[in-house]
């Protein structure tokens, strides 16, 4: 472990048209105490290409290739396992952070004596960045409040290694971030977050409707199949789910 360092998790798969912009991202950091790992989850296209020419000009830069697809589960565990820092971040491959992002987050957590945090964001669109909507987050979340809605973006977490150790993504297809957060707030009692937009999460719009549904069936899976929820409590959370879903979007 290396003190302070953050360890950026960044799995890569079809994201040739938009990881330049993620790398720029993460170079332009005002904090500069950072590697990223970014891992190749056998992309069909040129990420690998891109993702070379800037190892060879920033060191700080790692790219690991697995052997076969497996998923984004796997490839973040693949990087957190590599991982040299003692804080890890993550930031998919389509998304990007504001300079300042690294900087802010690591005070706060620091400044606070915080384990697991996370910040707001903006929504923009996949294609221009046309802004879309800033998602605003509360000052702390616990688990049961979690299990409701996850309001913890991928793009704007970061956890401290030594407070809790390594921790690794259950391996399923999708929501496996949501099921990390719920698991490390199972050894803490809050999340805190940093209510300043300080990342940028690209929207998909070409399948927004199927996208919803198959988040659904994830989520239900997470309650129950990882959770362990009684099937009671399961159909409870999984309504405010639902609820806070509608209302996110009318």
């Amino acid at each position: 472990m290396v003190k302070n360092l953050i360890s950026i998790i960044t799995p890569s798969y079809k994201g040739e048209q938009l990881i330049k912009q993620t790398i720029d991202s993460v170079i332009d950091q005002t904090y500069t105490n950072w590697e990223m790992i970014i891992v190749d989850d056998c992309s069909p296209d040129n990420s690998n290409e891109i993702i070379e020419e800037y190892i060879k000009k920033d060191n700080r830069i790692k790219l690991i290739k697995l052997d076969e697809n497996r998923g984004p589960a796997v490839s973040r565990n693949s990087a957190i396992k590599e991982a040299r820092g003692r804080y890890i971040a993550f930031l998919d491959a389509d998304d990007y952070w504001h300079k300042e992002k690294l900087e802010k987050q690591l005070a706060f957590m620091k400044d606070n004596d915080i384990a697991l945090s996370f910040t707001g964001y903006e929504r923009v669109e996949e294609s221009s960045s046309k802004f879309i909507d800033t998602q605003f987050v509360p000052t702390k979340v616990d688990y049961k409040t979690l299990l409701k809605q996850n309001i913890m973006g991928c793009l704007t977490v970061m956890y401290d290694t030594k407070k809790l150790g390594r921790v690794y993504m259950p391996d399923i297809l999708r929501r496996q971030d949501y099921a990390l957060w719920l698991k490390i707030l199972k050894q803490i009692p809050y999340a805190y977050g940093l209510n300043e937009s300080l990342a940028y999460y690209r929207v998909r719009t070409s399948s927004i409707s199927s996208n919803k549904i198959r988040a659904s069936r994830y989520h239900w899976k997470v309650l129950r199949d990882i959770e362990k929820l009684p099937i009671y409590k399961a159909i409870y959370y999984f309504g405010w789910y639902t609820y806070k879903s509608i209302m996110k979007y009318k």
